[in-house]
């Protein structure tokens, strides 16, 4: 156990991996999910905040990321690995809490989709950003649908190669890569095409944004150097067996108390049908406790970290209704 800013770090052994695990604060527990590139870090300012709230703030580096194990098998990174090492870490860090909270963010929001379907007894109410429910299509891959929508040099479709991207990557050089996500504002698509990178020369400067520190994206590059960025890119890479697995739960819907917000600005939030589907009676259908939908004007994807007052504030007036 060793401390940050009061923040404790403790590895757990769950689902046949070593799991790191932070947390802060007493209370009712909240799980915080990240994605991808992210890790547990980037709650940082959410545990703090919630943590003096009066809340136990638990925030995991998920499997392939961080200072959690990193397994070899690019197949080991299904929805199904990955919910059932939730589930171990809750059972391993609160065995007497049978229902949480739960917040996620991209990847992480995604998670927290499947938790919600395949143990929704475990989840008293759940906030997700960017990345809103999404309902199985029983005809179609993923992977068919966005190669047919956006083609191949879609940041989704050059990840699919093992070994082809995290060459690319090498070149650039993991702080550039991170700098390159983490700055990216477009609410257009992100296209990745072969050999030009993020479309900037690799010696240009990158501006960061005022909520991002240069001793912030250390922290995230001296992970990622350790780890690499395959772990992270197997979540890809698992779309369409992540569709073959959860053919049982072909319109199944979520039935727990769900708040989403996302920014006008997120790429998410600006694909193509997304909009029509968050507003125009989707979302609530398939996720029919859905009590409040917040878009948050001039913010981007990682605005838990852009706008870290805005999010606070909104998972503490959702979760104190229960």
């Amino acid at each position: 156990m060793n401390m940050m800013n009061g923040i404790e770090h403790r590895t757990v052994s769950v689902n046949g991996i070593n799991m790191h695990i932070a947390e802060k604060g007493q209370g009712p527990l909240i799980l915080f999910i990240h994605g991808f590139p992210d890790l547990w870090y980037s709650w940082r300012h959410q545990i703090t905040a919630l943590a003096s709230l009066g809340y136990r703030c638990v925030a995991p580096d998920l499997r392939g990321f961080g200072d959690t194990d990193v397994p070899a098998s690019a197949s080991s990174y299904t929805s199904l690995h990955v919910v059932g090492d939730l589930i171990g870490a809750l059972d391993a860090v609160a065995p007497q809490e049978e229902k949480v909270f739960v917040v996620g963010h991209d990847w992480g929001a995604l998670t927290a989709w499947y938790l919600s379907l395949y143990r929704p007894e475990r989840v008293k109410a759940m906030l997700n950003l960017s990345v809103p429910f999404t309902p199985r299509n029983p005809i179609r891959k993923p992977l068919h649908i966005l190669r047919a929508v956006y083609g191949n040099d879609y940041y989704i479709s050059r990840f699919q190669e093992p070994g082809d991207i995290e060459a690319e990557f090498a070149q650039s050089g993991t702080e550039r890569v991170l700098k390159e996500f983490l700055t990216y504002r477009n609410p257009g698509p992100l296209y990745l095409p072969k050999g030009k990178g993020f479309g900037h020369p690799v010696d240009s400067p990158i501006a960061l944004p005022p909520w991002l520190s240069e001793e912030e994206c250390n922290y995230y590059a001296s992970k990622y150097e350790k780890t690499g960025f395959t772990g992270g890119l197997n979540y890809y890479r698992n779309l369409d067996l992540n569709w073959e697995l959860t053919a049982p739960w072909t319109g199944a819907q979520v039935k727990i108390p769900v708040k989403f917000i996302v920014g006008d600005l997120d790429l998410t939030y600006n694909a193509p049908g997304a909009k029509d589907y968050i507003h125009k009676g989707g979302f609530k259908r398939d996720v029919p406790l859905l009590e409040d939908v917040v878009v948050i004007e001039g913010a981007g994807h990682f605005l838990h970290q852009e706008r870290p007052h805005d999010i606070n504030k909104h998972i503490y007036d959702f979760f104190r209704k229960f």
